[in-house]
């Protein structure tokens, strides 16, 4: 994975919103700016995101859930978690 700041303002709204993605896939949020001039410390918080970023631990379960429906989609059988 890579690391990338994402800025951006959707149509008709007043604020920047600006997100940085740490190398293992996490999104962090940084803030709202009102003015693209107020984002002049976004690298330095995108830099302290990325030196203290930590592994996700692994969701287990969740993983073995996911291989039992997929599991079922390809031998035809509709998933049921009942």
């Amino acid at each position: 994975m890579s690391k990338k700041i994402t800025i951006y303002k959707w149509q008709g709204n007043t604020h920047w919103s600006v997100d940085v993605e740490d190398s293992y896939g996490t999104e962090h949020h940084i803030g709202y700016y009102s003015h693209y001039s107020q984002m002049h410390d976004i690298e330095d918080l995108a830099k302290g995101i990325w030196d203290n970023e930590v592994k996700p631990k692994e969701d287990l379960l969740g993983n073995a859930i996911a291989e039992c429906i997929q599991s079922d989609i390809d031998r035809g059988v509709e998933p049921n978690l009942d």
